[in-house]
């Protein structure tokens, strides 16, 4: 069978990418500052502010966010390609900066106190799961079906070569958008900022929306890069093209669908039980995402490293163990 090699040449410039944007990014914090960054002061003019949107959208892009690592994982996973990956990222992070211009006006206008009144988190996670979810069903072909078999995601037999010759099916550039929008409702940190501090101060509302724009462009170049960069992780091993389709596609799949449903149990859990989101152990650390271990930083990493990256490891072992299976046994065997 002939091997697909990884795209080592795709995988430096992400690389590069990823240092051109961090230095740019330390730049720009040392020029402004931090403390002004996070806790931006009264009267900034507006090349300041808009600049601290930037750099916030940076921060959030690159820091593990439930709101964007796990949804931007599956559909980069699932287009098993660089520039697949990069139109997943731009895909999902269009639809957040839709979103999150919207969210600045409604800042400026003074209509987004309903965010400080209520806690939004466990209905949008609840919302965000179904739609995962959704979308992992659609891609791996399931038919609705009460019993949740999370053996699947453990053991690579539970699948046959039957189930593996199934179509599975792509998801269109604009369902990314819509799931961007849906989760651009979720609230945090970068958002307060930006909402009840940046946003109120802009002179009027033609330029309400630009710090949620430039909130979202930031973010936007990020989940590009991390798009393009999980993109190429099935690449890693010599598979062919249509071996990284399938598995692409198996893992996204596999990570929407369980994801899905494990976003939407912890929403449940949140509306039920409001306290939980209140869960925090501090890491010392001051940027928003890294500052502390709760809830989200847990969903994050259970959604991309246990489902999402776990699911594609095994995905890849099952691939290549059938695949020397295929080699390994006589060809009239196999016809017969």
């Amino acid at each position: 069978m002939g091997g697909k090699p990884a795209n080592w040449g795709a995988i430096a410039a992400i690389i590069v990418a990823v240092l051109l944007v961090a230095a740019a990014l330390y730049y720009l914090i040392t020029q402004v500052g931090l403390s002004n960054i996070l806790n931006p002061q009264k009267n900034l003019t507006i090349t300041v502010m808009l600049l601290i949107s930037l750099i916030l959208g940076f921060l959030h892009g690159a820091t593990p966010d439930e709101h964007t690592w796990p949804i931007t994982f599956s559909y980069a996973i699932g287009s098993y390609g660089t520039k697949g990956g990069m139109k997943a990222g731009f895909s999902f992070s269009l639809g957040f900066t839709i979103q999150r211009a919207f969210l600045t006006t409604l800042g400026y206008l003074g209509l987004a106190a309903f965010y400080l009144k209520y806690n939004l988190d466990g209905p949008v996670y609840v919302i965000v799961g179904i739609v995962m979810a959704a979308v992992g069903m659609y891609m791996l072909n399931k038919k609705i079906d009460l019993h949740i078999p999370f053996d699947a995601l453990f053991k690579s037999e539970h699948h046959t070569h039957k189930a593996e010759r199934m179509p599975m099916h792509d998801v269109k550039p604009k369902v990314a958008i819509v799931h961007g929008l849906i989760a651009g409702f979720g609230f945090g940190a970068y958002a307060t900022i930006i909402t009840f501090i940046i946003a109120p101060q802009m002179p009027s509302l033609l330029f309400a929306p630009l710090p949620g724009v430039l909130f979202g462009i930031g973010t936007m170049i990020m989940q590009i890069i991390t798009g393009a960069l999980f993109a190429n992780l099935a690449r890693i091993k010599k598979l062919s093209e249509k071996q990284i389709k399938y598995i692409g596609r198996k893992t996204a799949g596999r990570t929407l669908w369980y994801g899905g449903i494990a976003f939407a149990v912890i929403g449940a859990f949140v509306i039920a039980f409001p306290s939980i989101s209140s869960f925090a152990i501090s890491t010392g650390n001051p940027i928003p995402n890294l500052d502390t271990i709760d809830i989200a930083t847990i969903l994050v990493l259970f959604v991309v490293g246990v489902i999402g990256i776990g699911s594609m490891v095994l995905v890849i072992r099952d691939v290549l163990r059938k695949s020397r299976h295929l080699r390994e046994t006589p060809k009239s065997k196999v016809r017969s």
